[in-house]
């Protein structure tokens, strides 16, 4: 797993010769490559990404480099340029998140329209409600409260960048009581359920309640948290816990497809654990994705010239376009999903939807970062 590497130091110099940490795109497209596979209903390939050997999956990796990146790039910028230009550029990528919410939305309505022939594939992608009443939806959508399957993460992002100019304000004052107000927010929520209203029914899926402490602990991380953490991290003692908590958290995924496994799960521990509930992080998950990375911390060099090998860069171009890639996947997953019950869901059909639904995100992602880099501003014609 690369995505934890980030919990070491070190920048890496990208091929053409930019300071920028390549572990962080090469963790972002190595969710985005994840999260495509686990979109599609019914590709094995599932079988080879994170979440099913534990509690947590890619999504938490993505809210944690979130957190993480913020702060590299909001934080170190504060002093020069001040507040005023933090909240605008906060603001502006929240403003970003919500349209291309709002545009994939249009995208997947019409893919699904001209796919499933209006009638089709809406009660998989909760699109039905839409077909119904459109106009109601959109206005449920424009205020963040409706989200077709697979777009729901995108609403809880925009309210996390909006939340950021706050969350740092608090760490510059405090860093200690930043992260306390956050667990302590985390903590209502698993105990009282707290989370925003979704529509048509139900609450927001990915709680930016709860959510937020995985957000904020990457903001923290940078600001000073890989200093106060380093000692702890280097105990053998952690270590050793966080291999025994993923051993357990391993057995427990295994059980849940293996029948075998699952009576010999004890009902006592059974009882304790369940529900582990996404929505909310429930802590199984979130000690789950601590227990990963304080494993990968010890085995991950700072200095890993894995990432500028060739054969990485189309994971790390998917992570410097991570919006838009995002989007292109859920596209293609739902279109892969198609094809999967419409023409065959064969092995071989698999495959060729899954590597070739990779290949179009690597092409579109590559085209993305050249067209950026020979777009060059020109005269101001109005």
């Amino acid at each position: 797993m690369i995505a934890f590497s980030m919990f070491s130091k070190g920048v890496v110099t990208d091929v053409n010769g930019d300071q920028r940490d390549l572990r962080l795109d090469a963790c972002r497209g190595f969710a985005l490559w994840c999260i495509f596979i686990d979109h599609v209903p019914g590709n094995w390939l599932a079988w080879l990404t994170p979440r099913n050997f534990g509690f947590s999956d890619m999504s938490e990796v993505f809210v944690f480099v979130s957190g993480y990146t913020c702060m590299l790039a909001y934080g170190g910028a504060l002093r020069e340029q001040g507040w005023m230009t933090i909240v605008t550029r906060a603001s502006r990528r929240a403003w970003e998140i919500y349209a291309a919410f709002l545009l994939l939305l249009i995208g997947y309505f019409i893919v699904i329209w001209a796919l499933g022939s209006g009638s089709n594939y809406v009660d998989e992608t909760n699109t039905k409600v839409f077909f119904e009443n459109p106009g109601l939806a959109l206005i449920r959508a424009a205020i963040l409260q409706y989200t077709p399957v697979n777009t729901d993460i995108l609403p809880t992002f925009v309210l996390l960048h909006l939340s950021f100019p706050i969350v740092l304000w608090l760490l510059i004052r405090s860093a200690t009581a930043a992260l306390a107000i956050s667990l302590l927010l985390y903590l209502v929520v698993q105990l009282f359920g707290w989370n925003l209203r979704a529509w048509p029914t139900g609450d927001f899926y990915f709680n930016p309640m709860a959510w937020q402490l995985l957000f904020v602990f990457g903001a923290w991380y940078v600001h000073e948290g890989a200093l106060r953490l380093k000692p702890i991290l280097q105990s053998r003692a952690l270590l050793v816990l966080a291999l025994l908590y993923l051993a357990f958290s391993l057995a427990i995924a295994l059980s849940w497809e293996i029948k075998a496994l699952e009576r010999m799960v004890p009902d006592a521990v059974a009882t304790l654990i369940y529900p582990i509930y996404k929505s909310s992080l429930a802590p199984l998950r979130l000690l789950h994705f601590l227990a990963l990375a304080v494993l990968v911390w010890r085995l991950m060099p700072p200095d890993w010239h894995v990432l500028a090998k060739p054969w990485m860069m189309g994971m790390i171009r998917c992570g410097e376009n991570s919006l838009l890639i995002y989007c292109v996947g859920v596209l293609l997953s739902f279109a892969g999903f198609v094809f999967l019950s419409r023409v065959s869901a064969g092995v071989v059909a698999q495959l060729v939807v899954s590597i070739g639904g990779l290949s179009l995100m690597i092409a579109v992602a590559s085209l993305t970062t050249w067209a950026s880099k020979h777009d060059r501003a020109g005269p101001k014609l109005f």
